[in-house]
């Protein structure tokens, strides 16, 4: 799906402020509210604006240690992947997993509350499926987190 500059100037509003009411968001893009709803629902029946959520400080909610941890696998077989993939969907602390192409087949972004706490979620990871290395670097702080992507919202 191709998205026009008003699309990219919803998706923009939106993940800025999912809270915006209907009619302040289709002001802000140049419509009025009923094409603007229209395309909203389009954005979000094609999957482009996968959800509309609340962004929650981890720390404020006990959960400020971040683990970035890189996992290899002891084979390349579309089983070991699936039932890998089938492991992190299971265990809420990893937030986001990427397959890589370098020294490690995947990386995980996984909070935890603390020491003990990241033990046991790395413990129920290697429970549930077989890898070859697993290796861990945590975060001192956080210097910078978007969730806004770089739309251009200026050109046609």
């Amino acid at each position: 799906m191709t998205l026009d500059r008003i699309d990219r100037k919803i998706v923009t509003a939106l993940m800025t402020d999912a809270t915006i009411p209907l009619a302040r968001l289709a002001d802000r893009v140049g419509l009025t509210v009923t094409p603007c709803w229209k395309r909203v629902r389009r954005l979000t029946d094609s999957g482009i604006i996968r959800a509309r959520v609340a962004i929650v400080d981890p720390e404020r909610i006990g959960l400020g240690m971040v683990a970035f941890v890189g996992v290899s696998a002891p084979e390349q077989s579309a089983q070991w992947h699936t039932s890998f993939a089938e492991a992190l969907a299971a265990i809420p602390e990893v937030m986001e997993a990427y397959q890589m192409a370098g020294t490690e087949d995947y990386v995980l972004r996984i909070v935890a509350r603390d020491m003990p706490d990241f033990e046991r979620v790395r413990q129920r990871l290697v429970s549930a499926v077989p890898v070859r290395g697993l290796t861990a670097s945590f975060a001192l702080r956080r210097l910078k987190s978007e969730t806004v992507l770089p739309i251009d919202t200026l050109t046609a």
